[in-house]
């Protein structure tokens, strides 16, 4: 009896490691790169090559309008000064939508800046730019956003770093009408990457490589102009009307002060004429 049992939970132990471990299968398709791109581990991991040649990339299956997506990256290691790594959600079309996450590589030793955008129906121009407060090339992190109808939230390991508000009552476009599918590439940059070009691929190093694994999409995947997501079941949808509360706009103010380095809010010299309606927005 005892070993029949131990055989049962063995198996269900495994039918759930192989349930998740399809994950990459499931749920992505490499798109371009000539087999740089590579889902191993049963599909529980993803990998992005870049080489002198080519880098790679891959996109979702779904379109989601709306959701909270995570994935855990681990950025290319070492010497990646004019590569980018670039993780997003964009629409199709002329007047597009998108939600940016971009990796800009570092000569060793130097720290990665993550880069953030906007794109709301084909108009961006919304750059907020980061340090880290750790080394994402040692180990992976997670690194998510929260895209509802009243804000965006883009978050790293749980702790905001940045809010863009639903604005559109003072004339702020907002996406919220186009789905989007996740994409990620892993390209040659070096033109403006690192240091405004200054500094390029050192191709010695190559290959270059990024690593993702644990993706998680809690959203509405949108399908033949239908949503997944019902009015009925809101409880089920937190995220839909999800806002920060105290501690996380206490964390969120932390990282702005402490690792900030660009914000279009405070460009005025790009800006000259006025800041965008939404910097001066209380």
């Amino acid at each position: 009896m005892r070993s029949s049992f131990g055989l049962l939970v063995s198996m269900l132990v495994s039918f759930v490691l192989v349930a998740s471990a399809a994950n990459f299968y499931q749920d992505f398709d490499i798109t371009w790169g000539d087999a740089r791109g590579k889902i191993l581990n049963n599909g529980q991991l993803l990998t992005l090559t870049l080489d002198k040649f080519s880098g790679s990339g891959f996109q979702s299956k779904n379109e989601y309008l709306f959701g909270k997506i995570d994935m855990q990256l681990k950025l290319v290691p070492g010497n990646s000064a004019g590569t980018v790594t670039a993780y997003y959600l964009r629409s199709q079309g002329l007047i597009w939508d998108e939600i940016d996450f971009e990796f800009l590589g570092n000569l060793s030793g130097e720290p990665y800046i993550v880069h953030t955008n906007v794109f709301s129906q084909g108009k961006g121009d919304r750059e907020q730019q980061f340090y880290l407060w750790f080394d994402p090339t040692k180990d992976f992190h997670t690194y998510s956003v929260l895209w509802n109808p009243q804000r965006i939230i883009f978050s790293v390991d749980g702790t905001p770093i940045r809010e863009f508000k639903n604005l559109e009552s003072i004339g702020v476009p907002f996406p919220k009408k186009q789905p989007m599918r996740i994409y990620s590439s892993l390209w040659n940059a070096d033109d403006w990457a690192t240091r405004g070009g200054l500094v390029k691929t050192d191709w010695s190093k190559a290959p270059f490589t990024a690593s993702y694994r644990n993706f998680k999409a809690d959203a509405c995947v949108w399908s033949q102009g239908k949503s997944s997501c019902s009015s009925s079941s809101g409880s089920r949808y937190a995220w839909l009307s999800q806002e920060l509360d105290a501690a996380s706009q206490q964390r969120l103010k932390w990282v702005q002060e402490k690792y900030m380095i660009y914000n279009y809010c405070t460009d005025t010299k790009r800006f000259s004429q006025s800041l965008p309606k939404e910097c001066t927005a209380h």
